[in-house]
C-alpha cells in the first residue's frame, strides 16, 4: 500500500513539477503520515497471526485491502486528469491563448460567416501574434462522404499561395548570385522562344514575370478578349446613348429576346467571379513531366501586352519562372522547393500528385449547375507547380508568413546582436514587399503588386478618417480550393517578429477571403496592443 502511494505522486503529470508541488494534499489525505500507516501495519500484523477459519479472517482482511487499493487507484487517476489539465508546461500557452479568447470569439464568428455564405463544406484559419500560434482551427468537414472534420492538420490545395513560396525560393537564388532579375529570361531557358510584339524584339526578364508585368498570357488565350476586358475595366461610366426608336411591330415581334438578353446579362454579372474556372486549362488532367515541357502549354502564344507596360496575373508566367529556378539551381525545381521547405520547417508542403499517400488531404469541392456541392473532377497540376500546385496546413504557412515577417523586420532594427540571422537577407525582404509602378491586384484595389506579394501602403488622407495600415497578402483560387495568407506587421521596435500573421483555406472554389483574413489580422492586433497597454 504505502508503494502504491508513492506511485501515486509520478501519476499526477509526467510532463512537468506539477506532481510533486500540487499533489502534497493528496498524498496526505491517503497518508495521515501516522494513523493509516498505523492501522495497515496492525492489519498486515494480524493476517500474519495462525488463521483457524479462511472465511472468516482472511475474507474480510483482503476485502479491505482491495478496497484500500481501488480508493487509492481511483483518486489517483482523478487527479491526474484534473491536474494534466492545469500542469505548468501547459500553462503558459494557456496565458498567450487567453489574451485573445475575445479577439478568437469574434473571428470564430467571421469564418463561420463566410463559411456559411459560399457555402463552403470545410475551412481551416491558424493565426499566430509576434510569431505565436495563438489560434488553429477548423470549421465543417475536410470530407463530406466520410464526415471527417477539419482540423488544424487538415492539408488543402493552396493555389497561388505558391506564388510567394516560388518568390522566396528566387529571392534566395538572387541573394546567391545564381539569377539576375534583370537578364532575359533566355540567358536561363533557351527553350523560350524570343518574343514579338508588334513586330518588335522584347526582352521578358525574372523580375517581370514575379510581377505579373511579362504580358504571358493567363488562362484566357483570346488576346484580343484579354485586352477588351482589360479596356473596360479601365474606362470610366458613361452616359447611356439614346437608341433610335423602334416601331411598334419591330418591339411586338421581338419582346422574349429583349428579356432574354436582359436576363442574361444579369446572369454574366452573377458569375464573373467563376468565370475564370471555366478555362478549360484549369482542368487539365495531362502529366508533364517537368517545368520546362509544361512551358509547351504558352511558349508559342502572341504575348498580350508589351512586355514591362501593363500589368496582366499571369501563372504561367510563374511557370516560365519556376523553369528560371530550376536552370539556375542546378536542380529539379520541385526537389529545390521541398529542400528549402525543410529549411523553414514547413513539413506538411508538398506537390498536389495524385499518387502518393498524404495524411489528411481534404477533398475539393465546388457548386454544379444546379447549385449542390458535389466532388471537383480529378485535376493535375504539373503544369504549374510555381503558380498553383502545393498543398499545405495553416500551421505551415504561418510558419512561412513568420519567416518573411522577422527577415523584413530585420532591416528596422539598429542593432541585430544575440538574434539569429532571417531566412532572407533584410534588404531582400524589403525588395519583396516594395510595390511595383503598373501593376494592381484585384483582391484589394488600395494595393500594388509587388514580388509574389501584393502589398497595400500605410496611408490616412484626413484627420480622424480611415487609417490604413500596412499589410502584404497573397489569396489562392484552385479547383476546389480557395486561400489567403496575409501579414499584418506592427510598427513595434520589440524583437522581430511583430505582427500579425493570418491564414484561411477553404475546400471550395471562387472564396474570396482577404477580407476576412484583414477583419481578423485587425482583431488580434487590437487585443495584442490593449494587453501592451494594460501590462
Amino acid at each position: 500500500m504505502s508503494r502504491l502511494l508513492c506511485l501515486s505522486r509520478g501519476l499526477i503529470c509526467t510532463q512537468c513539477k506539477y506532481s510533486v508541488q500540487k499533489s502534497e494534499a493528496f498524498v496526505s489525505v491517503l497518508t495521515s503520515r501516522g494513523k493509516l500507516r498505523e492501522q495497515l501495519k496492525r492489519l498486515i500484523s494480524t493476517s500474519r497471526s495462525p488463521v483457524t477459519s479462511p472465511c472468516s479472517s482472511r475474507h474480510p482482511l483482503f476485502w479491505l485491502l482491495g478496497v484500500g487499493t481501488g480508493f487509492v487507484l481511483a483518486l489517483g487517476l482523478k487527479y491526474r486528469d484534473s491536474a494534466s489539465e492545469r500542469c505548468e508546461c501547459n500553462v503558459q500557452k494557456t496565458l498567450e491563448v487567453s489574451k485573445y479568447t475575445a479577439a478568437i470569439e469574434t473571428s470564430r464568428d467571421l469564418l463561420q460567416r463566410i463559411k456559411d455564405e459560399v457555402g463552403a463544406p470545410g475551412m481551416v484559419i491558424g493565426v499566430s501574434v509576434d510569431g505565436s500560434h495563438v489560434w488553429c482551427e477548423g470549421a465543417g468537414y475536410a470530407d463530406l462522404e466520410n464526415r471527417v472534420p477539419c482540423g488544424p492538420d487538415t492539408v488543402m490545395r493552396i493555389a497561388s499561395i505558391s506564388k510567394p513560396l516560388t518568390a522566396a525560393a528566387v529571392a534566395r537564388l538572387w541573394e546567391d548570385g545564381k539569377i539576375d532579375l534583370d537578364a532575359p529570361v533566355q540567358k536561363y531557358v533557351p527553350e523560350f522562344p524570343q518574343k514579338l510584339f508588334e513586330s518588335e524584339d522584347v526582352t521578358i526578364t525574372p523580375r517581370m514575370l514575379l510581377s505579373h508585368l511579362s504580358g504571358i498570357r493567363h488562362y484566357e488565350k483570346d488576346a484580343k478578349k484579354v485586352r477588351e476586358d482589360k479596356e473596360k475595366a479601365k474606362r470610366l461610366l458613361k452616359p447611356p446613348e439614346k437608341k433610335e426608336e423602334k416601331s411598334s411591330d419591330e418591339n411586338k415581334e421581338k419582346p422574349k429576346a429583349e428579356d432574354s438578353s436582359a436576363k442574361s446579362k444579369e446572369a454574366k454579372g452573377g458569375q464573373r467571379r467563376k468565370k475564370e474556372f471555366e478555362q478549360e486549362e484549369y482542368y487539365l488532367k495531362d502529366n508533364f513531366e517537368n517545368v520546362t515541357q509544361a512551358l509547351d502549354l504558352f511558349k508559342d502564344d502572341p504575348l498580350i501586352f508589351k512586355p514591362g507596360s501593363t500589368f496582366l496575373y499571369s501563372t504561367h508566367a510563374y511557370t516560365l519562372l519556376s523553369a528560371v529556378v530550376e536552370r539556375a539551381a542546378g536542380q529539379h525545381f520541385l526537389d529545390h522547393m521541398m529542400k528549402m521547405f525543410r529549411e523553414l520547417g514547413m513539413l506538411n508542403t508538398v506537390p498536389d500528385e495524385n499518387d502518393p499517400i498524404i495524411y489528411n488531404r481534404s477533398r475539393f469541392y465546388h457548386f454544379n449547375k444546379k447549385g449542390r456541392v458535389v466532388n471537383c473532377p480529378y485535376v493535375d497540376n504539373s503544369y504549374k507547380w510555381a503558380g498553383g500546385g502545393f498543398l499545405s496546413t495553416v500551421g505551415d504557412l504561418l510558419v512561412f508568413g513568420n519567416a518573411v515577417l522577422y527577415s523584413y523586420q530585420m532591416a528596422e532594427l539598429k542593432s541585430t546582436d544575440g538574434l539569429l540571422p532571417g531566412f532572407l537577407k533584410p534588404h531582400t525582404a524589403k525588395a519583396i514587399w516594395a510595390p511595383v509602378d503598373k501593376t494592381e491586384a484585384s483582391w484589394d484595389r488600395n494595393g500594388l503588386y509587388a514580388q509574389g506579394w501584393l502589398v497595400v501602403e500605410k496611408q490616412q488622407k484626413y484627420g480622424q478618417c480611415r487609417s490604413r495600415r500596412h499589410y502584404a497578402s497573397h489569396t489562392g483560387g484552385a479547383v476546389g480550393a480557395s486561400s489567403v495568407l496575409l501579414v499584418l506587421p506592427s510598427e513595434s521596435k520589440h524583437t522581430p517578429p511583430q505582427g500579425v500573421v493570418v491564414t484561411i483555406i477553404t475546400n471550395m472554389q471562387s472564396v474570396g477571403l482577404n477580407t476576412t483574413a484583414l477583419k481578423i489580422a485587425q482583431e488580434f492586433d487590437k487585443a495584442r496592443d490593449e494587453e501592451r497597454a494594460s501590462a
